[in-house]
C-alpha cells in the first residue's frame, strides 16, 4: 500500500543530480545469487561502465578488479547487459572489495555510517559446526550488512557480534537458518564501552632489543565527544626523518588502541607525534610499530594513575508518547534508568496524550519497550535514536565486572 504515492513524492521532492562526464557509481548493496556469486549493486552516477572494465579503490591497502558481468534485475530474474549508463541500477559480479556506501570512480569515498552498533552478543555454535566455518559464514553476512560487526576473540576462542538490537538479531538468526541451515543461539548482549582521556598526557615508547632501536614520544590530549582518534605530527624533520614520522602515523592509524580501564577501544583523543629517534644502522620498520604501541600504552597508564582516563557508554535520545495518567510512572522510570528528560508536552489535537523526550544510557533502556506496552496497555509509543557516547553512569560496577588487568 502507498508505494505509488511514495514514488510520486520522491519524484516531486528530490532532484536528479547532473551525471558527471567521467565514470562514477555508488554501491548500495552487496548480496549473493543462488549460485553463491557475489553481487555488487550500484547506481551509475556518471560516465558509463562496460563489462570487463578494471575498477580500483583505496580500501584494504588498494585493490584492482575486473567486472565480469553486469545484470539488471527484476525480482529474481535478471538480464545481462554489456554497458551501464548514468541512472541505471546494476549488479556487478567479479568484485570482492566493495561495501555498501562505497563510491567508485568519480564518486570515490565512502559515505559515513549513520548508525554504529552498541550491543555485543556471543555466538553459540550449533552441534557439528566449528568456529572457523561459522566465522566464514558471518564474514559473508558482514559484507552485506553495514550494521553488523563480527569480532573473533582469540583469547576466549569465541565469536562476538556487534549489533543494534534484538530485531537485527532475529533477522540474522533467520538468514543463518535459510542460507546455511544453521540453528544459532546468542547469549545476552553486552554493552560496547569505549575509553577516553580527561587530561593531556605524554606517552613514551622505547624498543631496544639486540640490533634493534626505536623511540617515540607522543602527546595524548582529550578531543571533542564523537571526534574519534585524530592524528597529527609536530616533530622537526632534523630530529626524525619524515619517512619515519609517516610510518609512526601509519602504525597509530592501523589498529584500535585498547584502553587501560577495561581494554575498551580508545576514542575522542588527539595523538600528536612530538619527538622520536632512530638509529642509522639498527632501526627497522617493525621497531617503530613496537615503540608506537608502547608509547600509547604508557601514556594511558600514566593518565590512569592520575585519574585522567574516563569510561564512556552509548546513550539514546528517546521519545515517549503515552496517556497523561501514565506520565508520572514514565518520569520515575527515566530517573531510575539514570536518564534525564525535558518538560512534558501535550500533543496537539489530543488532550489525553503527552510526549516526553530526553536521553538515557543504552544499558538501562534495554527491554523498556515491553514495559511501556504493559503499563500503558498498548497505547504508549517508545522510540530511541543513538546519541553517541558519553560518560558511563555506573563506572565502578563495570570496572568490577570486567576484572581487567592492564598489566
Amino acid at each position: 500500500d502507498g508505494v505509488e504515492a511514495l514514488l510520486d513524492a520522491l519524484d516531486r521532492c528530490t532532484e536528479q543530480p547532473e551525471p558527471t562526464a567521467d565514470f562514477g557509481a555508488r554501491v548500495f548493496k552487496v548480496a549473493r545469487d543462488a549460485q553463491g556469486n557475489r553481487l555488487t549493486y550500484m547506481k551509475i552516477t556518471g560516465g558509463s561502465l562496460a563489462v570487463r572494465t578494471q575498477l580500483s579503490g583505496e580500501e584494504d591497502g588498494g585493490w584492482q578488479e575486473k567486472v565480469n558481468q553486469l545484470r539488471v534485475y527484476s525480482g529474481e530474474k535478471f538480464t545481462a547487459v554489456e554497458r551501464a549508463e548514468p541512472g541505471m541500477v546494476v549488479a556487478a559480479t567479479g568484485l570482492t572489495h566493495t561495501a555498501p556506501g562505497m563510491g567508485l570512480g568519480a564518486a570515490a569515498g565512502a559515505l559515513p555510517p549513520v548508525l554504529e552498533p552498541v550491543l555485543s552478543y556471543r555466538v553459540g555454535l550449533p552441534e557439528g559446526c566449528d568456529a572457523h566455518t561459522m566465522l566464514q559464514n558471518l564474514r559473508q553476512l558482514e559484507e552485506e550488512d553495514p550494521l553488523l560487526r563480527v569480532v573473533w576473540n582469540e583469547q576466549l576462542g569465541e565469536i562476538h557480534l556487534q549489533l543494534m538490537g534484538e530485531v537485527q538479531l532475529e533477522i540474522l538468526q533467520n538468514i543463518l537458518q535459510e542460507r546455511f541451515g544453521l540453528e544459532v543461539t546468542f547469549s545476552e548482549g553486552g554493552i560496547l564501552y569505549k575509553e577516553t582521556l580527561t587530561a593531556a598526557v605524554e606517552g613514551i615508547g622505547h624498543y631496544e632489543p639486540l640490533r634493534h632501536y626505536a623511540e617515540v614520544h607522543l602527546l595524548l590530549e582529550p578531543a571533542p565527544r564523537g571526534s574519534g582518534v585524530q592524528l597529527a605530527a609536530d616533530c622537526p624533520p632534523d630530529t626524525l626523518a619524515e619517512n619515519w614520522q609517516r610510518l609512526i602515523l601509519t602504525h597509530l592509524a592501523e589498529r584500535t588502541h585498547p584502553g587501560v580501564l577495561i581494554g575498551a577501544p580508545l576514542t575522542d583523543v588527539r595523538i600528536t607525534l612530538a619527538a622520536g629517534r632512530a638509529h642509522q644502522k639498527h632501526t627497522e620498520g617493525g621497531d617503530f610499530r613496537q615503540a608506537t604501541y608502547r608509547a600509547v600504552r604508557q601514556g594511558l597508564r600514566m593518565a590512569a594513575a592520575g585519574d585522567g582516563v574516563q569510561l564512556l557508554e552509548p546513550w539514546y535520545d528517546f521519545t515517549l508518547e503515552l496517556p497523561a495518567d501514565a506520565l508520572g510512572r514514565a518520569m520515575a522510570d527515566v530517573q531510575r534508568m539514570c536518564g534525564s528528560f525535558n518538560a512534558p508536552e501535550t500533543l496537539p489535537n489530543s488532550e489525553n496524550t503527552v510526549r516526553l523526550t530526553g536521553r538515557l544510557p543504552v544499558a538501562t533502556a534495554r527491554g523498556y519497550a515491553r514495559e511501556v506496552a504493559a503499563y500503558t496497555h498498548g497505547l504508549g509509543r517508545w522510540a530511541v535514536l543513538p546519541a553517541g557516547y558519553d560518560a558511563c553512569h555506573n563506572t565502578d560496577e563495570v570496572l568490577a565486572a570486567a576484572g581487567y588487568d592492564p598489566d
